[in-house]
């Protein structure tokens, strides 16, 4: 079992670095005004723009593939992660290259305690669409789990340096500068 942590933390790290370090491929295709409009817009304001945002990224292209994205979502909020796991498995077989598969499959192998299986997806979804604030913020969560909080609060900035009004990164943020990490000297 110490074996897969080790691995697994290394693993992470080596993620995140990457997703630090990433930022020049876009799947699904978001207006670069749009983007930069997230990045700009007032708090109360930046709400709907993520929204809008989210809704572009939702989209596969295909309504079957579509209808396998609202399965998958409505079994998350019933929790029932083996359903939704199935549905974007699918999704994902059937959809190689739409990043939100991958970053919704991700949620529900992490919901349901399949670590490993959860950062692999994570890993496809930001390679395939590096902006995805959420996918990052996912990521942090994972990290500071794993007992990487300095990587954790980077991850975190990258949330905030695309959408700076975004409620958790702001808060997870927040509570490792009061522990005394992430600060910037």
């Amino acid at each position: 079992m110490r074996m897969f942590t080790v691995n697994l933390k290394h693993h992470l790290a080596a993620l995140g670095a990457s997703v630090l370090l990433s930022g020049m491929v876009m799947a699904e295709t978001v207006p670069p005004e749009l983007m930069e409009r997230l990045r700009t817009a007032p708090e109360q304001e930046a709400p709907r723009i993520a929204r809008e945002v989210e809704t572009i990224w939702g989209r596969s292209g295909s309504a079957a593939m579509d209808l396998l994205l609202k399965r998958g979502r409505d079994a998350m909020e019933e929790e029932d992660y083996l359903h939704a796991i199935e549905h974007f498995t699918a999704l994902t077989d059937h959809a190689p290259e739409f990043a939100e598969g991958y970053h919704a499959r991700a949620e529900a192998f992490f919901r349901s305690g399949r670590y490993g299986m959860a950062l692999a997806d994570l890993e496809t979804a930001l390679a395939l669409n590096p902006e995805n604030y959420e996918a990052i913020f996912g990521l942090g969560v994972m990290i500071q789990e794993f007992g990487d909080p300095g990587r954790a609060a980077e991850l975190y900035r990258r949330v905030l340096a695309i959408y700076p009004h975004h409620p958790h990164a702001g808060e997870a943020l927040t509570r490792l500068r009061r522990d005394g990490i992430g600060r910037e000297l």
